[in-house]
């Protein structure tokens, strides 16, 4: 790309129409979406099935077990343990204790703290599956190793992630695909990912007015951009609830405004996943939508997009 048409992609993003007003101070607001959601017409070369993209455009998820052999599933989760247990040494934005206590519940910007899962981020089973949800070159806009400890782990509320990456990061439409892979084994006990299937299809512009740096308060438990309990009761009622159970390795893809949350954990078991969020290029962040300014760079890599080249091949040694 030369200098003029990247000069125009920027004016582009800067000035990007607003088409899905939230943070409203009148009250909650629900519109249908207005960008597709499976970015690519699917044929016999794509990396999933058909049946799979009807799903991921119909449900607004999609869940792949069999991506990791057991060995590579074993080195993704020795790192994570070294990675938790090295808390300390992490610069302290990029990590998230718990509510209560000490213990690491985020670690951000993963791929910086890791070789191994920068490789996992460019894996073309995760880059490249995504880059066909997409239809779009993809580049990282968040990563981060999310931890819930047993007996002790907190709940992640019903939420759409776009919600906040369009209020808060200025990402303009809804073009990003989040993967999450587990590292433990889920079951529907310890807090596995819930989501409301369909719930894709709908924009819930929320009430209440963005507070200042309001990321240091939601990173441990959201409550603005979160849709009201009306809402969620008739959302839930129409369509019910997924929860997604698998052993460790799973990864389940899921679209950028699909609802979603998790209950705490009070098993004797922790839960823990890496957690890798894919935009595509042309949809890079501009100005905030609905905040006063930017969150800071671990939560949304900002500047032009660099273009993930996806990599094939199995990982090597933690």
């Amino acid at each position: 790309m030369n200098v003029q048409s990247k000069n125009a992609v920027e004016a582009e993003r800067q000035t990007a129409e607003d088409l899905y007003p939230t943070r409203l101070a009148d009250g909650e607001m629900m519109t249908l979406r207005k960008d597709p959601v499976l970015w690519s017409d699917w044929d016999e070369s794509a990396p999933i099935t058909k049946s799979e993209a009807e799903h991921y455009a119909e449900k607004g998820y999609l869940v792949r077990r069999d991506l990791f052999s057991k060995d590579e599933v074993g080195v993704m989760i020795e790192t994570s343990r070294k990675l938790r247990e090295q808390g300390q040494r992490i610069r302290a934005e990029d990590l998230i204790t718990e509510p209560e206590s000490e213990a690491v519940r985020t670690i951000f910007r993963l791929e910086e703290h890791s070789d191994l899962f920068d490789r996992v981020a460019r894996d073309e089973r995760m880059a490249g599956l995504a880059r066909f949800l997409l239809g779009d070159d993809v580049y990282i806009h968040q990563s981060r190793l999310n931890y819930k400890p047993g007996f002790t782990g907190k709940e992640f509320y019903w939420h759409s992630d776009f919600e906040t990456w369009h209020a808060e990061d200025g990402m303009p439409r809804m073009r990003a695909v989040s993967a999450s892979l587990l590292l433990t084994d889920n079951s529907a006990l310890n807090g596995p990912l819930m989501l409301i299937p369909g719930s894709h299809l709908t924009f819930i512009g929320t009430q209440g007015e963005t507070p200042d740096a309001n990321h240091e308060s939601s990173l441990k438990k959201q409550e603005i951009g979160v849709p009201s309990q009306e809402t969620l009761k008739r959302l839930a009622a129409e369509a019910g609830i997924d929860h997604v159970e698998g052993p460790a390795g799973t990864v389940i893809f899921f679209e950028c405004n699909t609802l979603h949350g998790s209950n705490g954990n009070i098993t004797p078991d922790p839960r823990s996943n890496a957690f890798f969020v894919y935009n595509a290029v042309s949809n890079a962040s501009a100005e905030p939508f609905a905040a006063k300014s930017p969150r800071p760079d671990y939560l949304a890599n900002r500047g032009t997009p660099k273009a993930i080249q996806p990599v094939k091949g199995s990982f090597g040694e933690a």
